[in-house]
Order: structure tokens, then sequence, then C-alpha cells
């Protein structure tokens, strides 16, 4: 009669390496990206004096999109107005979603999916980097500046900018490319990236409903948003955790190990015996 022992296999050591969470990184992190904001807004100090080309490049961009077919942004915004309450819904949304939105995904980015942080913040870093450039050498006036808009935040005393172009602290004249845009689009991909819910696709309405707000507040045309996920698109393929294997993973160590604390036993080929 055969007879098999079940012996216990002895676990590998796996070590476990735990994601810094300590409150030293967190400070660390918030300084970096205030130093990076601080460096865009330099942008609006340099451009400041520029009104006259914002406002000419605003004549060739409007022929441009006339050119290529596209909508015109008035039209649209106009047909939008006509919804009740709908300009006051855009208004807020634009002025407080955009950063603490951004912020936010990048704190849980940090603290839960380190991997994943590191490459979205240098991706951010880049397309605001670009789009400090194209800030500088193509200042151009938004569309709530020019005739034929609507500018839904002085009318409905909403605006973050003020009444004049000197007024508020952001550049007026900082639309092409739209970070708006941009980094909505981002943040879709970041969060799609680092999660496995099939609900995580819904993240993709965050992008389309930010690029309808700047363009029914006329913020900014179709091109700003369009060469800014031109803008993203390589960054994103560029700075993509998953391309990259990591030295440590500390996640998956942890899983592997919660695998084998499951598996109370196995058969030792060499122990079995026949009576």
């Amino acid at each position: 009669m055969a007879q098999m022992t079940l012996e216990r296999v002895e676990q590998p050591s796996l070590e476990v390496v735990k994601p810094r969470r300590g409150g030293r990184r967190i400070i660390r992190e918030v300084v970096l990206l205030a130093v990076l904001f601080g460096v865009y807004n330099l942008g609006r100090f340099l451009s400041a004096e520029q009104a006259g080309s914002a406002f000419r490049h605003a004549d060739d961009l409007i022929r441009w999109e006339a050119w290529l077919g596209l909508p015109s942004e008035a039209t649209v915004q106009h047909q939008a107005l006509q919804i009740p309450g709908l300009a006051e819904v855009a208004n807020v949304f634009y002025a407080s979603v955009h950063f603490p939105l951004t912020a936010a995904v990048l704190l849980w980015l940090m603290i839960r999916r380190p991997a994943e942080y590191s490459k979205a913040r240098w991706s951010l870093a880049a397309l605001t980097g670009l789009a400090l450039i194209g800030h500088m050498f193509f200042p151009l006036a938004p569309p709530r500046m020019m005739p034929g808009w609507v500018d839904t935040g002085v009318l409905l005393g909403q605006s973050v900018y003020g009444p004049t172009t000197d007024s508020g602290v952001a550049n007026q004249f900082a639309a092409m490319p739209s970070l708006h845009v941009g980094w909505s689009f981002m943040v879709a991909v970041f969060v799609i990236r680092a999660t496995r819910s099939r609900r995580r696709w819904l993240w993709i309405a965050h992008a389309v409903l930010t690029f309808a707000v700047v363009v029914v507040t006329a913020n900014h045309y179709w091109l700003d948003g369009l060469v800014a996920i031109a803008l993203a698109l390589p960054l994103l393929l560029i700075f993509d955790a998953r391309r990259v294997r990591p030295r440590n993973a500390p996640a998956e160590v942890a899983e592997l190990g919660q695998r084998l604390d499951k598996v109370p036993a196995a058969a030792s080929s060499s122990s079995a015996r026949t009576r």
C-alpha cells in the first residue's frame, strides 16, 4: 500500500520593503511641486508686456481653426449658455477642480502607488515646462478677451482673474497650450494605469469635461487643448512606470508572501514510501 508523507516546506525568507510614507517625504514632494509651480509662474512676468502679440496670435489662431474646419467656440458657448445654471457650474469647475484634484491624485499615488507617482510627477513637470515655453514664445489672448465671446466669470462675478488683463496672479495670456486640458488628460491616464477596476475608465470623463468647461467659459480655444494632449501623449509614453521593472517591488513581494502563507504543506517526492 502506497503512503504519501506530507512535509512542511520551508518558505523562502522574504523581506517586505514598505514604501516610504513618512511625513518628511510628503513635505519634500510638496516643496518640489511648489518650486515647479513657482518656476512656471515666472512666465507671467516674462510675457506680461506682450499683450499686442497675444491678440495678434489670437486672430491668427481663429483663422487657423476656421481653415481646419473646427466648430466655432463662440457658437458652442452661446448654445451652452442657453441652459440655465450651466455657466455657474462651469465657472466653479474651472476655478476649483483643476489644481486641487491634480494635487489629490498625486498625493494618492505617492502614498498608494509610489512607482506610478515618480513617473507621474516628472511627466507633469515636463508638460508644464513645455507649456511654459509655449506661453513665453506664443502669448495668446483667450477667447473671453475677444469680440464674440462672453467672459462668464466676469459676467457672473466668479472670475478668478479679475476684470482686466493685469489683475489676478495667473498669466492670462498663457492659453497655448491649455494646462487645464493637459493636466486633466494626464490625471485620467495616471488613475487608469494605477488601478484595475472597470470603473477606472470613467476618469476619461474628467478630461472630456474639463475640455468642455474651458470652451464654455471662453478660457481656451480648441487648439489649446488639442496641442496640450499632443504634447502629453509622448510624455506619458516616456514616463511609463510599467516599462521599467523596479529593483525592489514591495507590493509584488508582499503579495507573493501572502500566497505562500496560504499553502500549508507541499508534497515531498523524496519522502514518498511504499510499504
